[in-house]
């Protein structure tokens, strides 16, 4: 069952067609009954702790593995009005942290706008950075603006060998990375008593489960450190989610029976009780809302009578909403599950 390609986008035809193929019939459990096989079916909010901001598609890289099949060619793009909406809604709370996507967030014309407003409010903020727009001669201030108002950067980054890394986000990208982690350092990101934070994020490079965190992060931090010099906190090991240029990937090359299992048979009932959807609001680059943000690409915004739109933000109904809930979702509840954070347990 063919699905839209990277470079021809049909964002409803897609998301119509991935739900498609991920609701068919499979040999292993649904994840609706998986949930209540274990208690945790319909799954609710237990609190919104992060308010996370889609805020278009627009990117500097195409990668292989992007679920928001973003790039250069995308024209998604969150406005200026959205961005208020956004803001006012937030005031209305104590959300404590703000967490900014994309794309490549940085390229909305908002951007720092969204980070200026959020900082003015108190709130932590990160930034999912792909490294290599750092670079960008639009951005030559950009490093210093996100170290300036103290912003988190997560940071993408699949592999410490330049091959695995290119072959996933484009050739000459781990170069790009290694460069701008450097002048992220000499501003006192990674560093020791800096309070800057700069994280990475892992994710494997095929149809795999990613190994234990913690043991990752000591491998990266060593080849980066003895290799580049680059020093980082922590690293956020994520599952690659079937949806996207993933489910592609999976359809084209025969791996998709085999992973949707591989994901089923490692439910973690621990990791499902504390998936990130629980405590996380998502919205759109056009206002709507999500439980996450890959509940956003596949359009399945908040249901179950809570208000879909930002416009129409209601905290009282949105902290304890129930969360929809797909086959996807095995995603982040294989083995120690995954989440923006990374592992749940």
């Amino acid at each position: 069952m063919p699905l839209t390609l990277p470079g021809q986008h049909n964002p409803l035809a897609s998301a119509a067609e991935q739900l498609k193929v991920l609701e068919q019939p499979n040999p292993h459990l649904s994840f609706q009954t998986q949930l209540d096989r274990v208690g945790l079916f319909p799954l609710y909010s237990t609190g919104i702790t992060v308010f996370q901001i889609n805020v278009g598609k627009l990117c500097n890289q195409t990668c292989r593995h992007c679920h928001v099949d973003a790039g250069p060619d995308r024209s998604e793009t969150m406005s200026l009005e959205t961005a208020e909406h956004c803001m006012k809604a937030l005031a209305r709370t104590d959300i404590p942290t703000v967490d900014i996507t994309g794309g490549a967030p940085e390229l909305n014309p908002h951007f720092r706008w969204l980070v200026e407003q959020s900082h003015r409010l108190g709130r932590h903020i990160m930034d999912r950075c792909n490294l290599s727009v750092l670079l960008l001669p639009s951005q030559a201030d950009l490093a210093e603006f996100l170290a300036h108002h103290q912003v988190e950067i997560i940071a993408s980054l699949p592999s410490y060998q330049a091959s695995q890394t290119d072959a996933q986000r484009g050739e000459g990208i781990f170069e790009k990375s290694l460069e701008g982690l450097r002048l992220l350092n000499r501003l006192g990101y990674g560093r020791p008593n800096s309070g800057l934070v700069l994280n990475l994020v892992y994710n494997p490079v095929g149809a795999f489960l990613p190994p234990r965190q913690d043991a990752i992060e000591t491998q990266f931090k060593k080849e980066l450190r003895t290799k580049h010099g680059i020093e980082f906190n922590r690293l956020y090991t994520i599952t690659n989610m079937p949806i996207s240029r993933f489910l592609e990937f999976l359809i084209e090359s025969g791996n998709y029976e085999q992973y949707m299992t591989r994901l089923a048979h490692a439910f973690n009932p621990a990791a499902a009780a504390g998936v990130m959807c629980r405590s996380t609001l998502s919205i759109g680059w056009d206002g709507r809302l999500y439980d996450c943000d890959f509940n956003q690409m596949l359009e399945l915004t908040v249901d179950h009578g809570a208000p879909s739109h930002i416009r129409d933000f209601d905290p009282a109904q949105l902290q304890h909403r129930r969360i929809v809930t797909r086959n996807h979702c095995y995603g982040c509840t294989a083995g120690s599950g995954s989440s923006c954070g990374g592992t749940v347990t």
